[in-house]
């Protein structure tokens, strides 16, 4: 449910027109906004696929959360583009998003890879 909520909060927050947004001039900080929201979005649904699938390892839940995170950021600049009259596709948004998407991966990698050290250790 946490996943599905992230994704809808992701999709009004990219959807909605822009000139109903507060304006903060940050240099890129849009950009920080894409990569966080894609950080959470593949987090969040990485735990539901490992749940549904309920997969012993990280790598088929891990990949289809990365998949799915980069398709929902191109989705969302192609609907931007076609369905906005404030907001425009862009190119930098969606390596933002793979950007976030990538940190994700990589500290889920990390955080298993401890957890079965840990476990190793713990055994011996």
């Amino acid at each position: 449910m946490l996943a599905i909520s992230w994704s809808g909060l992701i999709l009004i927050s990219c959807l909605v027109q822009s000139s109903d947004m507060p304006q903060i001039n940050i240099p890129n900080l849009d950009k920080a906004v894409h990569a966080f929201f894609h950080f959470v979005f593949t987090s969040l649904w990485f735990l539901f696929f490992k749940n549904q699938l309920k997969s012993t390892t990280i790598s088929k839940p891990l990949s289809i959360a990365f998949g799915f995170s980069v398709l929902f950021g191109i989705g969302i600049e192609i609907l931007q583009a076609l369905f906005t009259m404030t907001r425009s596709a862009d190119v930098f948004d969606v390596v933002a998003n793979i950007t976030g998407a990538t940190v994700a991966v990589i500290g889920i990698i990390l955080i298993d890879k401890y957890y079965k050290k840990d476990t190793i250790n713990s055994e011996n």
